[in-house]
């Protein structure tokens, strides 16, 4: 039997999820998978809760919305505590290190410092979800770094596809370290 992979990126509104989700089911898409992307994000769409679901799969996807995920990205402390639990046992927790670590032993946790690499580093906080996914790639491998970049620089906006290209090594190197 071939692995579906259920995937959940949150956050807050305006952090740039929503688009990340979308990258992440074309990249899938370019490597031959199947993938099915959905979202849903507050009334406040900056500032509340949002989250991008995205299900990877090499078989047909017969529902298409997660329900209990196999990699969990939250970017804020209020995301994190509203979905931790539908995390499957087993699961990989991928979390900005401004968010406190879950008292959970049954999953994988990486705290990555993926806001600030985009401030600091970069010098543009909108980048953020550009630096996630390179790090969810890069802890995951769940799809190709190739198509992955490929796809996020054929999603953002013209203009700051060098930028955009810089924070996808950047998140990559974050996940493989």
């Amino acid at each position: 039997m071939i692995k579906q992979n259920e995937i959940r990126l949150s956050g807050s509104g305006g952090q740039g999820l929503i688009l990340a989700g979308i990258i992440l089911a074309e990249a899938a898409l370019l490597d031959g998978k199947n993938a099915v992307q959905s979202q849903s994000y507050g009334p406040e769409a900056r500032g509340g809760a949002s989250k991008a679901e995205v299900i990877i799969s090499e078989n047909d996807i017969n529902y298409p919305k997660v329900q209990k995920c196999d990699i969990l990205l939250s970017l804020t402390e209020k995301a994190c505590n509203k979905y931790l639990e539908t995390l499957k046992t087993g699961g990989v927790l991928i979390l900005d290190s401004s968010v406190d670590t879950p008292k959970r032993d049954d999953i994988k946790v990486f705290k990555l410092p993926i806001i600030n690499t985009a401030t600091e580093k970069l010098g543009k906080v909108m980048v953020s979800n550009i630096v996630a996914l390179g790090a969810l790639n890069g802890i995951t491998d769940i799809v190709s770094a190739e198509s992955l970049k490929k796809a996020v620089l054929s999603r953002v906006p013209r203009g700051t596809e060098d930028l955009n290209e810089k924070a996808f090594n950047e998140g990559l190197t974050l996940g493989k370290s």
